[in-house]
């Protein structure tokens, strides 16, 4: 097409020339009519080509076009599917990433599983008796190589844990009401004789296959084939008729009454006195000290109690008022009130120092009351550091079985704990019920320092005028002349009628 185009061009130049030719002849030159017909029809001739060439052009453009928007329409498909592709390649990416995350999940599951039944299968070994490890010892083999055999698949390896969990099922159901198996023991001469096994809660019987021997089956040291304990000659019949049979009455107690005690201390006061643990003994001691104090006490305020005298009081202070010093002393002697006793020891001793003592009095009758309240304090202050340190010392225990043999077994660490715990709460039973009678001595213990301080102040200020009136004369002696000294009665109030108070 390129060469018909050149070719085209060519024409046209010539017809452009031809045109200074016609000039020419129309200026009166030499003919050119010969010239300018071959000319012109070179140039019709070119014209027709071009037109031709156009027309071919034309017919060619149009299957190009085609041709190019069926190209540019496949090439926006390609484009659309490489776009579609790229998003589906990103979807596959993120779906791959969250199959990879719950693939680690489900292998972080599996582990974890995996270890829950090896430990299952640990732990149900060790709870078996000793004439059962035959049974079971096949299952329990493999599941523990599987745990160890790295090539092994995990299908397997969970079929083989999970035969021993199946094995454990169906030893639970055996075990309601008890099951029998066959196999060997020893007797006592080191026979091994066949028989039978009767397992009945956690009591394993045996009984050979002609009744002799037939007893208790014990694990032994050092051997997988448990040993027969003869029992008396009545109970070995009865045990090898059970056996035999597999129903009856078990002929004896395997517990010695062990589980006779546990039922009756379970939920007892001395059922948890025994599991809080040696720290219970020093409790028990400050317990019984301070129920005796406040026993003593309380028989100690009773007796102050009857022995209480109000009139004895008044008939005193109403003789002193009166100037009847002597007459008071012989009033109050002999009483069992405290008051009157402190009044009448201050009334005696007055030429030495009246003050001096009502003091002395009133500290030794208070001493009475103050006696055992240092123990209960100390006891209420104790009673709870001993319940925390049995406490802190049964969790130490609990604890330290986390790196035994005992890891296996959260029941026994947090029953553990719990025992410790009972310690505390002796130590603060203890602290709380002594309190309130510590407190309730405490208040008598302040009435009784009121009495005495309230009828000494009374008494010295009756006295004063008597006192100064002895001074005076120098002799206790001269009533008469002591009696005339005193100003009238000592108090213008009736003899008594303000000690009405102290009743």
């Amino acid at each position: 097409m390129s060469r018909n185009v050149a070719f085209a061009t060519l024409l046209l130049a010539g017809a452009l020339a031809s045109n200074p030719v016609e000039a020419q002849a129309a200026g009166g030159g030499a003919p050119l009519a010969p010239v300018a017909g071959s000319v012109r029809q070179d140039l019709e001739k070119s014209l027709a080509e071009l037109k031709a060439l156009r027309e071919s052009i034309e017919t060619e453009k149009v299957p190009l076009a085609k041709e190019m928007s069926s190209l540019e329409s496949r090439l926006r498909d390609l484009k659309g599917k490489q776009d579609s592709g790229a998003r589906s390649n990103d979807e596959t990416g993120l779906e791959v990433g969250q199959l990879k995350e719950a693939a680690h999940l489900r292998e972080e599951e599996v582990t974890y599983v995996g270890n829950l039944l090896d430990e299952f299968t640990r732990n149900f070994e060790s709870t078996l008796h000793v004439s059962e490890t035959g049974r079971y010892a096949a299952s329990l083999e493999a599941a523990k190589l599987a745990t160890l055999n790295k090539d092994l698949a995990p299908k397997e390896r969970f079929a083989r844990q999970t035969e021993v969990v199946r094995q454990a099922l169906t030893r639970a159901e055996d075990l309601l009401g008890g099951t029998r198996y066959p196999g060997k023991a020893v007797d006592a001469s080191g026979t091994v004789d066949d028989g039978t096994f009767a397992m009945i809660g956690p009591v394993v019987l045996f009984a050979a296959k002609d009744g002799h021997p037939s007893g208790l089956a014990t694990p032994q040291a050092g051997s997988d084939t448990p040993a027969v304990r003869a029992l008396p000659e009545k109970t070995d019949e009865k045990i090898a008729e059970l056996v035999e049979k597999g129903k009856g009455s078990l002929p004896l107690d395997p517990s010695r009454g062990g589980a006779l005690q546990a039922l009756i201390a379970r939920g007892s006061l001395f059922g948890y006195f025994k599991k809080g643990g040696p720290i219970m003994w020093p409790l028990l001691f400050v317990s019984l000290l301070a129920s005796s104090v406040i026993i003593e006490r309380l028989l100690f305020l009773a007796g102050v109690r009857r022995g209480r005298d109000p009139e004895a009081i008044i008939d005193i202070l109403a003789k002193v008022e009166m100037g009847d010093v002597d007459g008071a002393i012989r009033r109050g002697q002999g009483t069992k009130d405290f008051v009157a006793r402190t009044l009448v020891y201050a009334m005696t001793h007055r030429e030495k120092s009246l003050s001096g003592a009502l003091m002395r009095a009133g500290a030794k009758e208070l001493v009475r009351f103050t006696r055992g309240i240092a123990i209960l304090d100390t006891v209420i202050t104790m009673a709870p550091l001993l319940g925390l340190l049995g406490t802190v010392t049964g969790m130490m225990g609990s604890f330290g079985m986390l790196g035994g043999a005992e890891l296996s077994a959260p029941a026994q660490i947090t029953g553990g704990i719990a025992e410790a715990l009972i310690a505390t709460a002796f130590g603060l039973g203890i602290a709380i019920s002594s309190l309130v009678p510590l407190n309730f001595l405490h208040n008598k213990n302040e009435e009784a320092r009121h009495a005495i301080e309230d009828a000494a102040s009374h008494l010295e200020l009756l006295m004063k005028p008597i006192m100064e009136a002895e001074t005076r004369f120098g002799s206790r002696g001269s009533e008469g002349r002591l009696a005339e000294a005193l100003p009238g009665p000592v108090m213008a109030a009736k003899p008594g009628s303000s000690l009405r108070e102290y009743a």
